[in-house]
């Protein structure tokens, strides 16, 4: 049998009912925005009101209780004066349990003397002497202030001072003068400021809910406007809603940025069946005659008669040549549709490359496509931040293009310098009103059509430059030709501690 440890606490039960504090958060979580808002403010003014009245009611009886003492105070010392006959008859003399006195006065006189014993007005009720005023009458206090209750359950406010004058008690020593008077005129205010503030404070809370629901209400309309246009976007697909933004609040910013996505993903779907549609349309060629060859090739075997050796050696030269372009083209579109491959760390997981060395290895391959042209080079070295593959293949492309463009035995210089690569054919060149135009999508001069090619090449250049921080440009050469300028940003030396890709 197992044991659990000492001093553990015991689990809590599978299933068990969820506390108050739970349920509340539950509830209120579960309140529409402006509800809560409209409760939040209403606990806010409750809570501002509350502390007010409070600060209030406290600071008028601290007021009338300090007044009553100054009066009671004042009493103590004029009367003494005033009754001195009175007192000295009834008082200068062993004080009964019984005595009165009777003085015409609305406060409550007493005498007490150092034994507790009391002497009072006639009309008014005794007070027993607390503690205070017996060491005032035995001259360890010269003034004496609290609040107790009279013989009848009256709750009296009393000042006792010390008195010296002719009066003492049986021993011959000094007594203490006690005033008082009923803390009713005192209480009684103070209950009627207790209800007013009361009532103004519900009516503060009232009021603060109900405003806070108008501005709750009125603040959220541009939210529900906004959540009005998502769910028509996640109804519809209508992505060309617009939501008016006025000020600058956040509301605005919000309506903005929401405006601003709509107006991507338009445009990014836009793109996207305009890259499908220019598919299809460049696809639809090369397959059409892929097959209208391959339909020959199947009936000539089929029927039995052979082609003449040279047709059929150029049929399948011409599927060779169209199945090529079609894996260049669809690999084309896979470099366009390729998401950068970039880490947790965002641009700082791109390698360092050598911009020099993949020029070298591009010009390789460019000077065994154009085996008659004279292609030089003149590199220094430069090293940038971009992913290698893509950086080559648009370097490709671009001698690509130099090579394709230049005539038979033609020259091609390309040029490396401080970040700049210049590319720079013989060839016909570019007419000034296409040149807007060459960094399209499947975009072919009418003079290009005929020659092999996607129109996907220049295009993944613009968007390598892009990636890597660059800029692409192509114009007329001078004396003739095209020049393609490809400026990347980046430094002559490595990064000491970054390896090189």
């Amino acid at each position: 049998m197992s044991q659990e440890p000492a001093g553990s606490a015991p689990a809590p039960a599978t299933g068990a009912r969820p506390g108050l504090k739970e349920r509340v958060a539950h509830r209120y979580r579960q309140l529409p925005l402006r509800s809560r808002l409209a409760m939040l403010t209403a606990v806010a003014v409750a809570i501002a009101v509350a502390a007010s009245a409070a600060a209030c009611w406290l600071v008028t009886r601290d007021r009338l209780t300090e007044q009553l003492d100054e009066t009671l105070s004042q009493q103590a010392k004029d009367i003494p004066g005033q009754y001195a006959e009175a007192l000295r008859a009834k008082c200068n003399s062993p004080l009964p349990g019984d005595a009165r006195l009777q003085l015409p006065t609305p406060y409550t006189i007493q005498i007490v003397t150092a034994d507790g014993t009391v002497c009072t007005s006639w009309e008014k009720t005794r007070i027993p002497a607390q503690g205070s005023d017996v060491a005032v009458a035995r001259g360890q206090a010269e003034e004496a202030t609290h609040t107790t209750r009279s013989n009848d359950g009256q709750e009296m406010r009393v000042v006792t001072r010390a008195y010296r004058g002719p009066i003492t008690d049986a021993r011959g020593n000094q007594v203490a003068i006690s005033v008082a008077s009923p803390m009713a005129q005192i209480t009684d205010p103070l209950s009627q400021l207790a209800l007013i503030l009361l009532i103004v404070t519900g009516i503060g809370v009232l009021g603060a809910a109900t405003a806070g629901l108008w501005v709750a209400r009125a603040g959220l309309t541009p939210v529900d406007r906004l959540t009005e246009a998502v769910e028509h976007v996640a109804r519809t697909e209508d992505l060309t809603i617009r939501i008016p933004a006025e000020g600058e609040d956040e509301i605005a910013r919000l309506s903005r940025s929401f405006n601003s996505m709509t107006a991507a993903l338009a445009s990014s779907r836009d793109l996207q069946q305009q890259l499908i549609a220019d598919a299809g349309h460049e696809l639809r060629t090369p397959l059409t005659s892929l097959r209208t060859n391959i339909d020959l090739l199947v009936r000539s075997e089929q029927s039995g008669r052979q082609l003449p050796p040279g047709d059929k050696e150029a049929l399948l030269s011409s599927v060779k040549a169209q199945m090529g372009e079609l894996a260049a083209l669809i690999g084309d579109l896979q470099e366009l549709s390729r998401t950068p491959e970039t880490g947790p760390g965002g641009a700082a997981a791109v390698p360092v490359v050598a911009l020099h060395d993949i020029v070298d290895s591009a010009l390789r391959r460019a000077r065994l496509r154009g085996p008659t042209l004279d292609i030089t080079a003149e590199l220094d070295p430069w090293y940038v931040r971009a992913e290698p593959a893509a950086l080559e293949r648009a370097v490709v492309n671009l001698l690509d293009n130099a090579v394709k463009f230049s005539p038979e035995a033609g020259a091609v210089e390309v040029a490396l310098h401080k970040g700049e690569l210049r590319v720079r054919d013989h060839g016909p060149g570019i007419p000034e009103e296409e040149l807007p135009h060459v960094f399209e999508r499947f975009w072919r001069s009418p003079s290009a059509r005929s020659l092999p090619g996607s129109g996907l090449g220049l295009s993944i250049v613009a968007r390598t430059a892009y990636q890597a921080g660059g800029t692409v440009e192509l114009r007329a050469a001078a004396g003739g030709g095209t020049e393609a300028l490809l400026s990347l940003p980046g430094a002559a030396t490595p990064p000491p501690d970054l390896p090189v890709g």
